[in-house]
């Protein structure tokens, strides 16, 4: 059983929808911790009502004072309290105010502790099925100026790894023609409102994504998480591009090694720089 030291933050998941998708450690540690970090109080209240917890201070950290409040939250800490920081839905500093916070408190010399629980982003991921595997890119909410949305598309576009989108109801439709347009039949994995009653999972071709949506009113409310399927035929079409970065490794470092490495550094899918790396590595 792992205990839970005093002058610590601790990084509670909540739900995202459905409540009891609340993990049991997390409500052992909102009940011991001394105050909560909230990113909105107003929200959270509600939550720990439910869950039979009241009456301990909530602190508000969010996007406009997450800064300036971390060293509220440190000097609590210094005295030995342990404090839990929460945002409105899933787990806190994905996408979500915290990061800043755990930044602060780290520098500071306390220490983070993580109480994993739901995620949009992993429960799609789940859900998407995209077999090729390898790595994902979390993006998050695309840029609100159509220039920078625009560029980052044509970005996302081009890179074969999988990566993870977020949406508002009223950009899903704006966001859904862009990526048809930009992606033509890359498969794409659209997550609607996700443990809650009218949850939706579907799967179809980026072109297809905008006529799927227009078909059903109901198809474009909610909350969006979207999966944009890994594209193995982007390296496969041009399988000797990165030969000269494998040989140099290869040279110097083992098979696996020397394909992980690779990756990170193309961004090129793990399992397609394998087999190339295999053909290399035969041929001597």
């Amino acid at each position: 059983m792992q205990s839970h030291p005093p002058g610590a933050l601790y990084v509670v998941a909540t739900p995202i929808g459905n409540l009891a998708d609340m993990t049991l450690r997390a409500i052992h540690v909102l009940g011991l911790v001394d105050a909560i970090a909230c990113e909105d109080t107003r929200h959270s209240a509600p939550l720990l009502r439910q869950l039979g917890i009241e009456g301990k201070p909530l602190l508000a950290v969010h996007e406009h004072n997450e800064r300036e409040a971390a060293a509220g939250v440190m000097l609590r800490l210094a005295r030995g309290e342990r404090v839990a920081c929460i945002s409105d839905a899933g787990t806190p500093a994905i996408s979500d105010p915290g990061a800043a916070l755990v930044a602060a408190v780290a520098a500071g010399g306390y220490r983070v502790v993580p109480i994993p629980g739901a995620s949009s982003a992993v429960a799609a991921l789940s859900a998407a099925g995209d077999a090729i595997g390898g790595p994902f890119t979390f993006v998050g909410f695309l840029p609100t100026k159509a220039g920078e949305r625009a560029l980052l598309l044509k970005q996302l576009a081009a890179h074969p790894n999988t990566q993870v989108l977020f949406e508002a109801p009223h950009r899903i439709a704006a966001l859904a023609a862009a990526l048809g347009e930009a992606c033509g039949a890359r498969p794409v994995t659209l997550c609607r409102e996700l443990t809650k009653q009218f949850e939706t999972v579907a799967t179809l071709p980026a072109n297809a994504l905008a006529a799927w949506l227009a078909a059903d009113a109901n198809r474009s409310r909610g909350e969006f998480v979207l999966v944009l399927h890994a594209q193995p035929a982007m390296v496969a079409d041009g399988s000797a591009a990165h030969d000269h970065t494998l040989q140099t490794l290869l040279a110097e470092l083992p098979l696996k090694q020397a394909v992980a490495l690779a990756a990170e550094l193309t961004g090129a899918p793990r399992n397609a720089l394998y087999e190339r790396a295999l053909v290399l590595k035969n041929a001597g």
